[in-house]
């Protein structure tokens, strides 16, 4: 079981490394098999296609997030009938991403690298999947950011909301080299959680701008 618990593993960390450099599509499951030191038989064993080896990436980063998404909001719901405000969700789900990979930082970058090609790149199955595992939790975020921001009419909240991620998406993927200019810029090392504070007051900002649209 060791064994074959390492070779997962292997393949995994092989796996989310060359998609987010080179991309879904352009990522051969040879290319991850040579990489990883496995034979092809060992991924179609494991997850039987591309398309499950895909999910199985996100899951390794999502599945920790969201159940201490859930725990949180299970813990503040009980805690406070007073609804949360757009400052304090976004920190909450910003401290959870960032926390869930305390012992790897480098790999939140990873991930928000390959949450960007998701959105990029046509991964239909991956949204199914990600809708049908995790949809719940996330629905309930939502729920909670609409009630943070009720003067935002739902279908500018969703433009909002992405533009944000989109932003999030660019920090957070692109951190060591950001941080790199900093220091060479402003003579500043800033740590991810610098960052993280300049970044969260900019998307509260955008999401309670004025609504340009009316």
């Amino acid at each position: 079981m060791a064994v074959q618990a390492g070779t997962v593993e292997r393949i995994l960390d092989t796996a989310e490394v060359l998609f987010a450099q080179k991309g879904f599509a352009e990522t051969s499951l040879r290319a991850i098999t040579s990489k990883a030191g496995v034979n092809l038989a060992a991924v179609n064993y494991h997850f039987g296609s591309k398309e499950a080896l895909i999910q199985a990436v996100f899951e390794r980063f999502l599945a920790p997030f969201c159940t201490a998404l859930g725990a949180e909001l299970d813990r503040l719901g009980e805690a406070d009938d007073t609804p949360l405000t757009l400052d304090q969700l976004l920190m909450l789900v910003s401290g959870i991403a960032l926390t869930s990979q305390a012992q790897n930082p480098h790999r939140v970058a990873l991930f928000f690298r390959l949450c960007g090609l998701a959105y990029t790149q046509a991964q239909g199955h991956l949204r199914k999947y990600l809708r049908e595992h995790y949809g719940a939790v996330f629905k309930r975020f939502l729920r909670l950011l609409n009630a943070a921001a009720p003067d935002v009419p739902p279908m500018e909240l969703f433009w909002r909301v992405h533009f944000g991620l989109g932003a999030t998406v660019f920090a957070m993927s692109g951190m060591d080299s950001l941080r790199a200019i900093c220091k060479s810029d402003f003579g500043e090392e800033l740590s991810v959680a610098d960052v993280n504070q300049r970044l969260l007051p900019f998307i509260v900002g955008g999401i309670r701008a004025d609504n340009a649209a009316s």
